[in-house]
């Protein structure tokens, strides 16, 4: 059995599970897992930036995805209502989040209350509420 130089550098790895999740619960929890996992996040994106080879950043890959899990598991934990219903409102509502903040609001609360998170928007001009901290949007159609 032949094998590359390549494959022989990178060597076994270790296992780490998958999140185990779909696209709804993800999306509720992109923020949070943006904020919980920054610094993971950052290495890998920089490790990015270095090479274009999928191996090279692995280990990084790993480290996000271990962070990304613990995150989704104390959301279980301690929001499990609120997280399961913001959810599954995004999955009734194609994955739309204005169309979920009403009960994205608890979910915000509880994750500050219980885990000291706080939902922030990057690139939202300072001085401005975050869009899901507005009481009454004005919903306007939008032009597809």
């Amino acid at each position: 059995m032949s094998t590359t130089k390549e494959q022989q550098a990178v060597g076994p790895q270790p296992h780490v599970a998958e999140l185990g999740t779909t696209s709804a619960p993800l999306k509720s929890a992109a923020f949070f897992i943006g904020a919980y996992c920054k610094e993971f996040n950052e290495d890998f994106m920089l490790c990015k930036a270095e090479s274009r080879d999928p191996a090279h950043c692995l280990k990084e890959g790993r480290r996000v995805t271990r962070c990304a899990t613990d995150l989704i598991t104390k959301m279980r934990e301690n929001c499990l209502e609120q997280f399961e219903s913001h959810w599954a409102c995004l999955e009734q509502n194609n994955h739309q989040y204005y169309r979920c903040r009403t009960v994205e609001r608890p979910l915000n609360t509880c994750m500050f209350e219980k885990l000291g998170l706080v939902k922030t928007i990057p690139g939202t001009p300072e001085g401005r509420k975050q869009i899901h901290e507005i009481e009454n949007p004005v919903l306007k159609r939008q032009q597809k």
